[in-house]
């Protein structure tokens, strides 16, 4: 998608505007269809969405394929799209507990397993994308991907499960809408690893957002050259999902989420600077490691540590962090994209995830003691660097 609408609009702008429109229905809907993934029969309500998803997936490939897509189409489909996974993304994630309900003693396994599958996907996808359009063009991309939710379907009609009905409840929605809020944010290892995650996702959102600028205009590359940094990143995602799936246990991943924001900002500083083709892609792959690390080791905790009558309005937060900062990302990133150039602005990004790591460390109690010394010290320097610039 972000291919094509650079194809047609040549502007970063209208790359945030796409991925503005297609993201903030998950941010403003998640926490309204949370209640419902607590209340209604889950795996009927994921047989819709991934049904609506087909519709809307087949709409776009039709409109590729025939030559007459516009940008304006592409916003109202992103908005669709949206929607759906606004109520899908915190039904599919409480859904793990239902398919395993009589081994419970596997729980943490099967959320590692989905949730590492789940993101590394996520991640993994636009990097195939980017191989396809190098080699037979985008129209193939969004006709496959159409075609992909037939087996979707087709996998949750063939599930040999417990049906769980909807669980009717007496309380109004608005009261478990509060309820779910004061129990995300009222527990402090929650909270910090949803606000984590909001502030990684806004910022990181500009490294893959101007691929296609980097590729273009500072790598002197074409579609080639945008789909092997793509490739680079989801090889990086699919490294991480390979550790992750080799981890018995839970321990240690609150270390290691801190470790794989600093990986994941570090490597944006090189790529904001690269100008070599090598170089760029071994920094988008190590981006893409240090992104899925954290994102599927903050999944596998919430669902590890939530209560399981509050587990969907959990993950309707770590879906508003998650997916939902990214709209204002990509308004950020689009933005300054057009006005201060692409290196500039992942540059900021990358400093505002090695930040937020560095105060999410010193919320450890194992290692503050380390870090807490250098974030006091970085806090100082920034305040003395705003008041040279407030004296000039």
């Amino acid at each position: 998608m972000t291919w094509l609408v650079y194809r047609i609009t040549n502007s970063a702008f209208m790359l945030g505007i796409v991925g503005f429109s297609g993201q903030l229905p998950l941010f403003i809907i998640a926490p309204l269809a949370s209640v419902f993934a607590d209340r209604w029969n889950r795996h009927k309500m994921l047989l819709y969405t991934q049904s609506l998803a087909l519709v809307q997936a087949l709409i776009l490939s039709i409109l590729v394929f025939t030559e007459v897509v516009h940008i304006w189409q592409l916003i109202v489909l992103a908005v669709l799209l949206g929607t759906i996974n606004a109520f899908d993304m915190p039904i599919r994630q409480a859904f793990v507990s239902e398919m395993i309900d009589d081994k419970k003693e596997d729980l943490g396994n099967a959320i590692a397993l989905n949730s590492s599958m789940v993101d590394a996907a996520r991640l993994v996808g636009p990097s195939i994308a980017g191989i396809l359009i190098a080699t037979v063009g985008e129209r193939w991309c969004f006709l496959i991907n159409s075609i992909s939710y037939v087996a979707v379907v087709v996998s949750l009609l063939k599930m040999d499960i417990k049906i769980i009905p909807g669980k009717k409840r007496e309380t109004k929605i608005a009261e478990e809408l509060k309820e779910g809020f004061s129990y995300t944010f009222g527990f402090a290892p929650i909270m910090y690893l949803i606000l984590l995650l909001a502030v990684v996702s806004l910022m990181s959102n500009s490294l893959t957002l101007l691929a296609p600028v980097f590729a273009k205009e500072y790598l002197h590359g074409n579609a080639s050259t945008f789909g092997f940094l793509m490739a680079g990143y989801g090889s990086g995602a699919l490294t991480g999902a390979i550790y992750l799936l080799n981890k018995k246990t839970v321990l240690g991943l609150g270390r290691l989420i801190a470790y794989a924001v600093i990986l994941l900002s570090l490597s944006m500083f090189v790529t904001a600077f690269s100008r070599n083709f090598i170089l760029s892609i071994t920094m988008m792959f190590t981006a893409g490691t240090g992104m899925m690390l954290h994102i599927a080791s903050v999944n596998t905790l919430l669902q590890t540590i939530s209560e399981e009558s509050k587990r969907g309005r959990v993950m309707s937060f770590y879906a508003m962090a998650f997916r939902g900062m990214s709209p204002f990302g990509s308004l950020i990133g689009g933005g300054l994209g057009g006005w201060i150039g692409a290196p500039i602005t992942v540059l900021i990004g990358g400093a505002s995830c090695f930040i937020s790591a560095l105060f999410y460390i010193s919320k450890l109690p194992i290692i503050r003691p380390l870090v807490k010394p250098i974030y006091e010290s970085l806090g100082i320097f920034c305040h003395s660097l705003l008041r040279e610039y407030s004296k000039q």
